[in-house]
C-alpha cells in the first residue's frame, strides 16, 4: 500500500505546484495590466489590445482611438510597468541565488550592501560624468556591476576576519554596515554636486519614472540571461542547502558554483540599480513567499522568484504614482515599508528557533 501512495502522494503534489503556478501567472498578468491601466487617464481593454496590435504588426492606429491615449500606454505607463516588472523580477532572482549559495535565509542584494555598492557607482558615472572610451552607453550597469560586487565580497571577507565559522548574523550585519557607509559617501558627494542632488536623491530612492523601452529591452536581455545561468545552476544549489561538506562528496564544485552564483547576481543587481536605484528588501522578500508556497526545489523558487518579485515591484510602482497622485512617492519607500516588517519577521523568527 505504501509503495502505491508514493506515486499518488507526488501526483498530487505535482498537480498542486500546477495550479499554484498558473494561479500565480494569472494574477503576475492582472497585475501587469492594473499598472498599465490605472492613473488619470482611463484606458479600457479593447484600446489596449488595439494599441499593441497597432504597434506590433505596423498597422495604423484605429481610427476609434485617440493619439493621445496611444502615447500615454505605449510610450509611458507600458515600458515603465515592464521596466518594473523585470527589476524586481532580477533582485528577487538575485536575493533567491544570494540565500542559497550563503546558506543564510538573511541574505540578498540589499542586507549584503551590493545594491548600496551600486548604487555608489553608478552614483559617480551620474555625478562625475565619469566615461570609457567605447563604452559611453554601459557605464552605468558597468559600474553598477563592478562596485556591487566590490561590496559583496567586501562583506565577506570582513564577516570571515571577524568571525571564522562566518556566521549568518555577521555576515548580514557586515553588509548593512557597509551600506550605510557608502549612504554616507553618496551624502557626501550630495554636498559637493549641490545641482544634482535632486536628482541623487531619487536615485538614492528608487523610481521608474521617465524609463522607456530601451531600459526595458536591455533588462529584459540581462534578466533572461540571469535567469538561464540560474536555472542551469538550480540542481547545485538544491544539494548545497546541504551544507558545503555534503554538497562536495556529491561531487559539486562548491568554490566554483559560489563564485559565479555571485557574479551573475552583482551583475543582476548593479543593472537594475542602475537603470532604477535603490530599492530594498523585494529580494528578501520574494524569494521565501515563493519558498513557503512552492518548496525548496530552485527548478521551481527561481522562476516564480522572477514572477512574484516583477508583480510585487509593479505593484509597488502602481502604489508609487498614484497614492498621492499628481505627487510620486519614491517606490523605494514603498517596498522598505512592506519589506522591512517582513526581514524582522525573519530575523526573530529564526533566533526563536534556535533557542
Amino acid at each position: 500500500m505504501k509503495e502505491q501512495g508514493i506515486p499518488d502522494n507526488r501526483n498530487n503534489s505535482r498537480k498542486a505546484a500546477g495550479i499554484g503556478i498558473a494561479l500565480s501567472l494569472a494574477a503576475c498578468l492582472f497585475i501587469l495590466l492594473l499598472a498599465i491601466r490605472a492613473g488619470s487617464v482611463y484606458i479600457s481593454v479593447s484600446d489596449l489590445l488595439k494599441i499593441i496590435g497597432s504597434h506590433i504588426t505596423g498597422k495604423p492606429l484605429p481610427a476609434d482611438v485617440d493619439p493621445m491615449t496611444d502615447s500615454i500606454f505605449w510610450t509611458i505607463r507600458m515600458p515603465r510597468a515592464i521596466t518594473a516588472f523585470l527589476v524586481g523580477g532580477a533582485l528577487s532572482l538575485s536575493g533567491a541565488v544570494m540565500q542559497a549559495v550563503l546558506q543564510n535565509p538573511l541574505a540578498s542584494s540589499y542586507t549584503l550592501g551590493v545594491s548600496s555598492g551600486a548604487s555608489l557607482g553608478a552614483g559617480i558615472v551620474l555625478l562625475c560624468g565619469f566615461t570609457l572610451s567605447g563604452l559611453e552607453g554601459f557605464m552605468l550597469p558597468l559600474a553598477g556591476f563592478v562596485f556591487g560586487l566590490i561590496t559583496v565580497v567586501l562583506s565577506i571577507l570582513l564577516a570571515s576576519r571577524i568571525d571564522r565559522s562566518v556566521s549568518n548574523q555577521t555576515i548580514v550585519l557586515i553588509g548593512m554596515v557597509l551600506s550605510l557607509f557608502v549612504t554616507g559617501i553618496m551624502n557626501f558627494m550630495m554636498t559637493f554636486y549641490g545641482d544634482r542632488s535632486k536628482q541623487l536623491w531619487l536615485w538614492m530612492t528608487g523610481s521608474f519614472s521617465a524609463r522607456n523601452w530601451t531600459h526595458a529591452a536591455i533588462l529584459f536581455v540581462t534578466g533572461i540571461a540571469g535567469f538561464v545561468i540560474f536555472f542551469m545552476l538550480s540542481g547545485r544549489l538544491d544539494i548545497l542547502t546541504f551544507g558545503e561538506l555534503q554538497a562536495s562528496s556529491m561531487g559539486v564544485d562548491v568554490k566554483k558554483t559560489r563564485i559565479t552564483a555571485i557574479l551573475v547576481a552583482s551583475f543582476l543587481t548593479g543593472v537594475s540599480v542602475a537603470f532604477a536605484g535603490v530599492i530594498g528588501f523585494i529580494d528578501l522578500a520574494a524569494p521565501h513567499i515563493v519558498r513557503r508556497i512552492f518548496g525548496p526545489s530552485h527548478r521551481i523558487v527561481i522562476p516564480m522568484s522572477f514572477i512574484y518579485g516583477g508583480a510585487f515591484m509593479a505593484l509597488c510602482d502602481l502604489a508609487a504614482r498614484t497614492v498621492l497622485s499628481p505627487r510620486e512617492i519614491p517606490v523605494g519607500a514603498v517596498t522598505a515599508l512592506v519589506g522591512a516588517p517582513f526581514f524582522a519577521y525573519v530575523f526573530f523568527a529564526k533566533g526563536r528557533r534556535k533557542v
